[in-house]
């Protein structure tokens, strides 16, 4: 193996790339899980906001109008959700992975036709001197704009519930509900922002796959996404600071195993490209066990329903 053969600079520049569409999905899902909703439909409402950005950028060759359309998108697939869950009390686990299979065969309806066609370019912010830096430069100034949004809304998110009391009342609710809700505080409302907000964020997740990264439309292309930003929430134990560093871990994990294969590792391709999947299962174990959720400082209340004249 020649590692000499790895630009390490553009390793890194890589990384960014590929984190930012789990680190839109990953704090989207924070702030659902913090209200005490688990949404396995990650994967599903990134699906549908891939193909809704797509399509919609292509067809006003506008790539900002489409990461709108992804994120409208992405909230009206999770409102369903929350109707579902909490006005019918539908079981959460069980609607999550319908909204999933459900995203994943919308979007291959709504795709057909679009295979082979490029969408319009997503310009890269220009910073002026800033990306002419050297080393530092290349790595974290020739980006574009989703990519520092991504780290803005990190940002915002962890403002917001640590030091608003917008995010002590989503807190509230998602500790404990029947407290919140005996204190004056409406739970369904808060839920059903939270949920909305965390589709919004999914489908710009998977705008970005389709508009940047990419960027073409293929059938199923999330390929997992969504359970890996399932995964970030509960390795970054909640903490919105976390979930940054996680989803440059797993980015960092998909690039590099890339540039192992291409400097010669003597190991097939096919562990390293499951490597991120194999930390997915392990922390979705981990979240599965009482013990585990508690060690992580999950959410009192996260998964169970509730009902005000409960």
């Amino acid at each position: 193996m020649d590692l000499s053969a790895i630009n390490w600079g553009l390793l890194l520049a890589s990384l960014m790339v590929a984190a930012t569409p789990i680190l839109l999905a990953g704090i989207g899902e924070l702030v659902v899980e913090k209200s005490g909703v688990l949404n396995l439909g990650v994967e599903g409402m990134m699906i549908t906001g891939a193909i809704c950005g797509f399509a919609v950028a292509v067809a006003t060759g506008n790539p900002a109008v489409g990461f709108v359309a992804a994120a409208l998108g992405g909230a009206v697939l999770a409102l369903l959700f929350g109707i579902l869950t909490q006005f019918l009390l539908s079981n959460q686990v069980a609607t999550g992975l319908a909204l999933t299979l459900f995203g994943l065969g919308l979007s291959a309806l709504l795709g057909q036709g679009y295979q082979g066609i490029k969408p319009p370019s997503a310009p890269r912010l220009d910073l002026g001197p800033l990306s002419d830096l050297p080393v530092i430069g290349p790595i974290l100034f020739r980006h574009d704009l989703m990519v520092y949004l991504a780290i803005a809304l990190v940002a915002v998110v962890w403002l917001v519930l640590a030091r608003t009391r917008a995010g002590l009342i989503l807190r509230a609710v998602g500790e404990n509900p029947a407290a919140a809700h005996a204190l004056g505080y409406k739970v369904v409302a808060v839920r059903l922002m939270a949920i909305a907000f965390g589709g919004a964020c999914a489908g710009l997740g998977g705008a970005y796959l389709s508009l940047v990264r990419v960027p073409q439309w293929t059938e199923g292309m999330t390929a997992g996404a969504g359970w890996i930003a399932l995964a970030l929430v509960v390795f970054a134990s909640w903490k919105a600071e976390r979930v940054l560093l996680g989803a440059w871990l797993f980015g960092g994990m998909t690039v590099l195993q890339l540039n192992l294969q291409a400097a010669g590792l003597a190991i097939p391709g096919e562990y390293l490209s499951m490597s991120p999947y194999i930390v997915t299962i392990v922390v979705l174990v981990i979240m599965s066990s009482r013990r585990g959720r508690a060690a992580l400082a999950a959410p009192a209340g996260l998964g169970k329903p509730f009902h005000a004249s409960g």
